[in-house]
């Protein structure tokens, strides 16, 4: 993956992490052609969200949504 750097307000701990984190499950969603690896790493590697960060987005991205409707 190409070495790509992000502001340190979207870093762990910084003022736009929860931003970032909402655009991150946004990606997810996307109907663009970009394996599931190739995002888990972006996500992982680059946006520096733990495992269990991603599944949580994952999980937001895939169904959490619509159980939020359902209440």
């Amino acid at each position: 993956m190409i070495d790509k750097k992000i502001k340190p307000e979207y870093l762990p701990g910084g003022a736009k992490r929860e931003e970032i984190r909402e655009k991150a499950v946004k990606y997810l969603q996307a109907p663009i052609l970009e394996t599931q690896a190739a995002r888990h790493e972006f996500i992982t590697q680059v946006l520096k969200f733990t495992e269990t960060e991603y599944l949580e987005i994952l999980n937001q991205a895939t169904n959490g949504s619509l159980a939020d409707a359902w209440n």
